[in-house]
């Protein structure tokens, strides 16, 4: 049931005064379809579903899946600290013909071990959907231990981990648990490699959003055996992944896409636009690694 191999996208979500931008937004997509990526997850942290309404993130859900037409697979953002409320965005998605979904782990009222397993498998058994848990306690104050995967890897359609811990360890044990029972994704930039080498499908990026193709070949290059080539896109990339995570993101993101002539907008409050000294890095990062700027 794997859902992608090699490069996802976690697609930042275009603003304007009216709500989203749908004309940008399908700019956004062509440019990943001419440019090899291989899924795109629509409504996750990058694409800041936090401050989208139900009704702004489904349309988003809708016309994305509409604009790829089935060119890509089509994974949506639907996590919530709700669990009952993450079952609906669930159900929707699914309606809407999405080809997964990918579940953050709740944040603020957070939960223990034993309510992420109920968490998850409640939404799960509400939906006939795969699903891609996604732990990343540095956004959520809450980690989401190798143990608990492996109970969740028992039920049928959680198919997936997006693992943004930073933890090494904490992966290798997850994989230990898991390979074979379900799919890992880096969630990481500067992991991508790594994770690759101890059995990940993928990643799902944030730099993809500027850097669609090499992000793609460098998961290529490990899977066609040249270690060579993708160790030189990690290491390639490194300066500018630093950049576009000196400040929360996207507000980075949204800012190097805006250099590149796409008129994302500002991120929505309480997100704010870039401090001038790391915009500055981030563009000389841009121009040193080769990108055109507008």
């Amino acid at each position: 049931m794997t859902l992608f191999t090699g490069s996802g996208v976690a697609i930042v979500t275009p603003f304007n005064e009216e709500g989203v931008d749908f004309e940008t937004l399908g700019k956004l997509i062509e440019f990943h379809i001419e440019n090899g990526t291989d899924s795109i997850i629509f409504c996750g942290t990058t694409g800041e579903a936090s401050t989208m309404t139900d009704e702004e993130q489904l349309e988003c859900i809708r016309f994305g899946i509409h604009q790829v037409n089935k060119r890509v697979p089509v994974i949506a953002g639907a996590g919530s600290n709700d669990t009952v409320h993450g079952a609906y965005l669930t159900r929707e998605a699914m309606k809407l013909g999405a080809d997964g979904v990918l579940l953050v782990t709740p944040y603020y009222n957070k939960t223990t071990q034993k309510g992420l397993i109920e968490h998850y498998t409640y939404i799960a058994q509400s939906a006939d959907i795969p699903i891609i848990l996604y732990n990343v306690p540095g956004r959520t104050g809450l980690n989401m231990l190798p143990k608990t995967v492996y109970e969740l890897s028992k039920v049928d359609n959680i198919v997936a981990v997006k693992e943004a811990s930073g933890n090494i360890s904490l992966v290798t044990e997850l994989m230990h648990l898991c390979h074979g029972r379900l799919d890992l994704y880096s969630g990481n930039d500067d992991q991508i490699l790594p994770l690759l080498s101890l059995g990940a499908k993928g990643v799902i990026s944030v730099i993809a959003n500027i850097l669609p193709q090499d992000t793609h070949e460098l998961t290529q290059a490990f899977f066609d055996g040249n270690l060579q080539r993708s160790l030189e896109l990690q290491l390639k990339m490194q300066p500018l992944v630093s950049a576009l995570f000196s400040e929360v993101s996207p507000i980075p993101v949204k800012a190097a896409l805006s250099m590149m002539g796409y008129n994302v907008g500002q991120c929505r409050r309480p997100l704010t636009t870039m401090e001038d000294a790391n915009e500055q890095k981030l563009k000389q990062a841009m121009i040193e690694y080769g990108i055109s700027l507008q």
